[in-house]
C-alpha cells in the first residue's frame, strides 16, 4: 500500500474525504435521518441512536486507523461540507493487494448516482494510488439497488456466498463483485476526473 493515501477527493459532485472528531455532530445527523433506510443493509444501525461522544470516539479510532494506514473509511459530503451525503471506505480487510469498496447514502440524496459517483473515485484512489491488483464490492443479493453500481461500474459478478451478508434483519447471500487492474483502463472509473490530495494537501492524483 502507498504510504500517503488520499485524505480528500473532489469529484465532480462531491468531497469525498478522510473523518475528523469534529464531523460527529453532520456523522449523527446523517445516520439518525437514514435510520429507517439503513438498518436493513447496515448491522451497525443497530446501536443507534449513539451519544455524540461515542460517535467522537468512533471518529477517532477511525482517523487514527487511517493515519496508520490500517483501514481507510471517508465521509461524502456535499461541496460546501456542510451535509454528510453518506460514508463510504477502501476496506483492507479482503487480504494483501487488494481493497473493499463500501457505501451507504443518506435517505435524501438516493438515485442522485452519488454511490456510483463515489464508487468509480475510489476504484480510480485504489488502482492509481494504492496500485492494488484487485477491487471489490460485496452485497447481499437482495440489495438490487448496491449491486447495480459494481454492475454500473464493469465490475464482474465473480461470486456468490451463501448466509455471508445481511439484509433484512436475518443473513442473506452475498454477492462478490470484483475489478483487476488489467481490467480497470476499460472501465468506466479509468475515466472520472477526480482530484485527490494528501494529508499536507498537496495533490497527487
Amino acid at each position: 500500500m502507498m504510504s500517503s493515501p488520499a485524505y480528500r477527493i473532489v469529484t465532480p459532485q462531491l468531497v469525498i474525504r478522510c473523518y475528523n472528531p469534529a464531523d460527529a455532530p453532520l456523522l449523527a445527523a446523517s445516520v439518525t435521518e437514514s435510520l429507517e433506510h439503513l438498518l436493513p443493509w447496515m448491522p451497525w444501525t443497530a446501536a443507534e441512536p449513539e451519544h455524540i461522544d461515542v460517535k467522537v470516539e468512533r471518529l477517532r479510532r477511525m482517523r487514527s486507523n487511517f493515519d496508520l494506514g490500517i483501514d481507510f473509511v471517508y465521509g461524502i459530503f456535499n461541496p460546501q461540507g456542510n451535509r454528510l451525503v453518506g460514508g463510504t471506505g477502501l476496506h483492507t480487510r479482503i487480504g494483501i493487494g487488494a481493497l473493499e469498496i463500501g457505501y451507504w447514502i443518506h435517505k435524501d440524496y438516493i438515485n442522485h448516482g452519488y454511490a456510483t459517483e463515489t464508487s468509480a473515485a475510489l476504484t480510480k484512489v485504489a488502482f492509481e494510488i494504492h496500485k492494488v491488483e484487485r477491487v471489490e464490492i460485496h452485497c447481499a443479493v437482495e440489495n438490487t439497488r448496491s449491486a447495480a453500481v459494481p454492475r454500473k461500474l464493469g465490475f464482474t459478478n465473480e461470486a456468490t456466498l451463501r448466509q455471508r451478508s445481511f439484509a433484512n434483519g436475518h443473513m442473506s447471500d452475498q454477492m462478490i463483485w470484483s475489478l483487476f487492474a488489467d481490467e480497470y483502463p476499460q472501465s468506466p472509473s479509468a475515466k472520472l476526473e477526480i482530484a485527490a490530495y494528501d494529508a499536507a494537501e498537496r495533490r497527487i492524483l
